[in-house]
């Protein structure tokens, strides 16, 4: 089975030169086959006042500038903007991109996550109980597939989303676009189960990463799904000191039945840094032939 690698770009405490950068390299290199940036609007890491790029808006340029890898948002907060207008954002970069984007969404970071949680209260958004964002989550992934696939208007009237007239113009480039949903809670799980395509957790516990996938496994066959229509994806972190233990992260995930790997470059990016990550982890790792 074939085995996907890609890299992730957290846009914090970073210059767009140096993003665009990576990301154009990457775009050269054919091992590399999807690319991503984060969902945060203040740094999570480094110097809490230093830059952050918005993430659609980045995504959008960085999608005009390559023209061969898939791309995302690894994940959006489905806390920061409706879902509607979510639906419109990601229709219009997989327009400009030509009908590359694969779609990521979480409910948002947890309330036990003060550093993630100041930016909401600094940009005057609510920030609501996990048990109201994934509820939300659920729903906005009903209307934004919808609104991307739905001939005519429609009214939603959810207990979390509301919409009147509701319609899509222009869809999506491709037919169907990839929906990722990240999370390992087991409320989290079971809108993977009914709506994903992909779903992404973060490495470091790979047993427990197993654990939830064979949860997954068991709220799908609930709803009569089969569990192999959802690809499993995990972020792992390259080391650019220790590349071998990179790699062999990977190939236990691999082993482990992921076959969706994130790798996740840490600024300041060395150079040829997405060189390095084909040649000295997605080489040797257990990587198929599609």
């Amino acid at each position: 089975m074939h085995v996907s690698f890609g890299i992730a770009t957290a846009q914090s405490q970073v210059s767009y030169d140096e993003l665009r950068q990576v990301w154009r390299e990457a775009d050269a290199i054919p091992e590399i086959e999807h690319a991503w940036l984060y969902d945060h609007l203040m740094p999570i890491f480094g110097d809490p006042d230093g830059p952050t790029y918005e993430g659609w808006t980045l995504l959008a340029a960085l999608a005009a500038l390559t023209s061969r890898i898939r791309l995302g948002v690894l994940v959006t907060s489905n806390r920061f903007r409706p879902p509607a207008m979510l639906a419109k954002i990601a229709a219009t970069v997989d327009a400009v991109a030509g009908g590359r984007l694969e779609f990521g969404i979480g409910a948002g970071s947890r309330p036990g996550h003060p550093i993630a949680r100041r930016e909401y209260e600094a940009h005057g958004l609510p920030y609501h109980d996990f048990a109201h964002s994934v509820a939300g989550l659920a729903e906005a992934c009903t209307v934004i597939r919808r609104l991307w696939t739905d001939d005519k208007p429609f009214d939603f009237p959810g207990e979390y989303v509301q919409l009147t007239g509701a319609f899509g113009n222009p869809k999506p480039v491709q037919p169907r676009v990839p929906m990722l949903v990240a999370g390992r809670s087991k409320a989290v799980l079971r809108v993977v189960a009914e709506h994903a395509d992909i779903w992404n957790i973060p490495g470091g516990d790979l047993a427990d990463a197993i654990e939830r996938s064979a949860l997954l496994d068991r709220y799908c066959a609930e709803i009569g799904r089969d569990p192999a229509a959802i690809t499993r994806s995990i972020y792992l972190p390259f080391s650019a000191e220790r590349p071998a233990d990179t790699r062999r992260a990977a190939g236990e995930a691999i082993d482990a039945g992921f076959r969706h790997i994130v790798l996740g470059l840490a600024a300041p990016y060395p150079a040829g840094v997405v060189r390095r990550v084909a040649d000295e982890v997605v080489a040797g790792s257990g990587r198929a032939v599609p």
